[in-house]
């Protein structure tokens, strides 16, 4: 009788839906961004050149936390920043991380130094993002630069680059970059009219309490 498929295998194949799925909505194009999970010492990463709309399981790369190759190809050039946000004890709960190129947020990252409060959703990504400071892809500093702009945070722009969200799990952390996106395409509309009304700190909390209170965002069964 037949176990099932190993807890390795499951985690590179949920890595490889996420990332099916982030290409078919536009956030990953061809070869560009990588997505990540963590189950205990061991991630699973895509692997370097993958064409993300079409990942199989087999592209994505099993490595220790360290940086060690357990089994697969030669995982994504950002491997980095990916295991620098699993090794620190700031995102001890995040167990995926997803970095993308696409289009809006990578607009933004070119011109702007952060990306205000534009609309209530942005407070579950914790706020006002910050836009980390360019560095070569792929190097340590560029990690570096990533991870404190994420400080206190599950999303940030990288200049001219892209940019990256955490998440407790792999929906998650799509459904973040979806978000980032999302609040990105936003910004750039408004922008084109006039200057975009950020939420004030008094109206930012307002909503944190009202969604305190009634539970927005929770499952309620009937």
């Amino acid at each position: 009788m037949s176990s099932g498929p190993s807890p390795a295998a499951t985690l590179r194949e949920t890595v490889a839906t996420a990332a099916r799925r982030l290409a078919e909505s536009g956030v990953f194009v061809g070869t560009a961004g990588n997505i990540s999970a963590r189950s205990d010492d061991v991630v699973a990463i895509t692997a370097s050149g993958a064409q993300l709309g079409a990942i199989t399981a087999d592209q994505v790369t099993l490595v220790t936390l360290s940086g060690e190759v357990v089994d697969g190809p030669r995982p994504s050039s950002e491997i980095d920043l990916h295991l620098g946000v699993y090794r620190r004890p700031e995102f001890a709960a995040m167990t995926s991380v997803v970095h993308t190129h696409s289009r809006f947020a990578t607009a933004l990252s070119v011109v702007r130094d952060h990306l205000p409060v534009i609309h209530y959703q942005q407070l579950s990504l914790g706020g006002a993002l910050r836009v980390a400071p360019f560095a070569t892809f792929g190097t340590p500093e560029l990690a570096d630069a990533v991870h404190r702009a994420l400080s206190g945070r599950l999303a940030a722009l990288m200049a001219n680059h892209g940019a990256v969200t955490l998440g407790m799990g792999v929906d998650n952390a799509a459904d973040n970059a979806l978000l980032l996106e999302w609040l990105c395409e936003i910004y750039w509309h408004a922008s084109s009219l006039g200057t975009p009304r950020e939420l004030t700190e008094q109206q930012q909390r307002a909503v944190v309490e009202h969604a305190l209170q009634i539970g927005y965002g929770t499952v309620r069964q009937a």
